[in-house]
């Protein structure tokens, strides 16, 4: 049976959290609040847990699992050959709804699906995330819906579309901003544009001024 806190109550947040800890430990699936849409995590290191987070959403492996951190810091631990302007980056729109594509570090052991040598990283502007984060690590993170279906921008929302696919809902109330992230591809000789969402292509460039589409 799913669990689901009011983290509007610190009484609530405080148990909703731990206990969205111990879920993501034991490689199952939580719900929580970011600063765009509602994110369906499991922990970024199990592939089980991946693995049930894509067959929640009905989505193949072929669209890999974004992953979210609680601090600019752990991006040492996570990629290589990241370029200085990403570094730009990071200063200017973390926390933030700026998704980043890097080369990860060839020694990591995870299994986020297909995607080829690259991970799409985000530190969420919101503080249930960041907490949650903070106390466990990176977490593969995506929008919290049924492919096909929209974006929750509630907590039940998304129970409506996951139910008791996932064990606990964090209830942070309606988010900020309905739009999702926009992804930055840092893979190449030039930062490119690969989604527009929340953050327009006018300010990537004032940062990134070689940012192509």
């Amino acid at each position: 049976m799913s669990r689901r806190y009011d983290c509007a109550d610190p009484d609530q947040r405080a148990t909703g959290l731990r206990e969205a800890g111990a879920t993501i430990r034991r490689g199952d699936l939580i719900v929580l609040p970011t600063d765009t849409v509602y994110g369906i995590a499991a922990d970024a290191f199990s592939s089980p847990g991946i693995a049930k987070l894509l067959a929640a959403k009905g989505r193949g492996r072929e669209m890999p699992v974004p992953v979210m951190v609680g601090a600019p810091s752990t991006l040492h631990g996570l990629v290589s050959r990241f370029p200085e302007n990403g570094w730009d980056l990071v200063d200017a729109f973390w926390p933030g709804a700026l998704t980043i594509v890097a080369r990860h570090q060839p020694s990591l052991q995870w299994d986020i699906g297909d995607a080829r040598g690259t991970v799409a990283l985000r530190m969420p502007l919101h503080p249930v995330a960041i907490e949650l984060l903070t106390a466990t690590g990176p977490l593969g993170v995506t929008s919290a819906n049924k492919v096909g279906q929209a974006a929750p921008v509630t907590a039940s929302e998304a129970q409506d579309q996951l139910g008791t696919l996932v064990d606990v809902y964090l209830d942070g109330g309606q988010t900020v901003d309905a739009v999702p992230s926009t992804i930055v591809d840092l893979t190449g000789d030039a930062p490119r544009l690969l989604r527009e969402g929340a953050l327009t292509f006018e300010e990537i460039a004032k940062v990134a001024a070689n940012l192509t589409r």
